[in-house]
């Protein structure tokens, strides 16, 4: 393994430990588009990130962790299995501070378990981690996590829309396939079908903002804050929009709606940065 693969994915741990407990609420403007191509075109794997989430602990934690793995070697029955990798799960998230492994233990358990709650929780934990994510080989492990977790849930529940714009969403931001029409197909007909599912035209909407489609991005997500007003992230993303559509004047407007919805003083002044700079542009 490449010193400087470990290092990136390294901080990439980090960051998305960093994002998850202290929060990022404005999308970011810088392109991770460097970090990608310092990382090579290796594939990640998990023990790639184990590794580098080792190196973040103490000896002391170090030694812990390899106690818990040696008891998933030795248990034999599936009940063990999935009560030792919840406590792994849980030694990453609470001891360690450290959420990719989180993600990745927890996941395990709830293949074991196999039940439609524990899949959809882990899926969505990996779905929602891409967009905190920066470092784009693991947004794109992430995503072929979540579509694991996605299509054992939908085996369970076929008829599950959530499940369905959730699938859809691993191709659309999780770069894992070919042809990127994939994912808004399968989002799209839910978003038909029922023209009032929210979570449907948000993610349609989020697609289109990365895909360059503003004025699409814009009225999805113009629909979605109309019926929830106080979503804040799609109030965001619907002020980036507009700041992308070089529209000063509407990007201030809901930059300026979002601050009545967030109680951070930290991210209002980032807010207030970004209305500062809309103003000498």
């Amino acid at each position: 393994m490449k010193k400087q693969q470990l290092i990136l994915v390294g901080s990439g741990v980090v960051l998305l430990c960093l994002i998850y407990f202290f929060g990022r609420t404005i999308p970011p403007k810088k392109n991770p588009g460097a970090v990608a191509a310092a990382a090579g075109t290796k594939e990640i794997t998990f023990k790639t990130i184990l590794e580098a989430s080792k190196q973040q602990l103490s000896p002391a934690l170090q030694a812990q962790v390899a106690q818990l793995e040696t008891a998933v070697v030795r248990g034999d029955v599936k009940e063990q299995q999935i009560k030792v990798y919840k406590q792994l799960a849980a030694f990453w998230k609470d001891s360690a501070h450290l959420l990719l492994p989180y993600g990745y233990y927890s996941a395990q358990a709830a293949k074991l378990e196999n039940s439609q709650k524990s899949l959809t929780f882990a899926a969505q934990f990996f779905l929602e981690g891409i967009r905190r994510q920066e470092n784009p080989d693991l947004q794109r492990w992430m995503a072929i996590e979540a579509k694991e977790l996605f299509e054992k849930a939908l085996q369970i529940a076929p008829n599950n829309d959530s499940l369905k714009v959730g699938l859809g969403s691993c191709y659309l931001l999780g770069n894992i396939s070919d042809n990127p029409m994939q994912g808004i197909m399968m989002i799209r007909e839910v978003a038909e079908r029922d023209p009032e599912n929210m979570y449907a035209q948000f993610q349609l909407g989020l697609g289109s903002l990365i895909s360059g489609q503003l004025d699409k991005a814009i009225d999805r997500m113009l629909k979605v804050v109309q019926h929830q007003p106080e979503n804040i992230e799609a109030i965001l993303i619907l002020a980036e929009a507009y700041e992308q559509h070089n529209d000063k004047a509407n990007a201030v407007k809901w930059y300026n709606e979002s601050k009545k919805h967030i109680h951070n003083a930290d991210v209002v002044r980032e807010i207030d940065e970004r209305i500062k700079l809309l103003g000498n542009k």
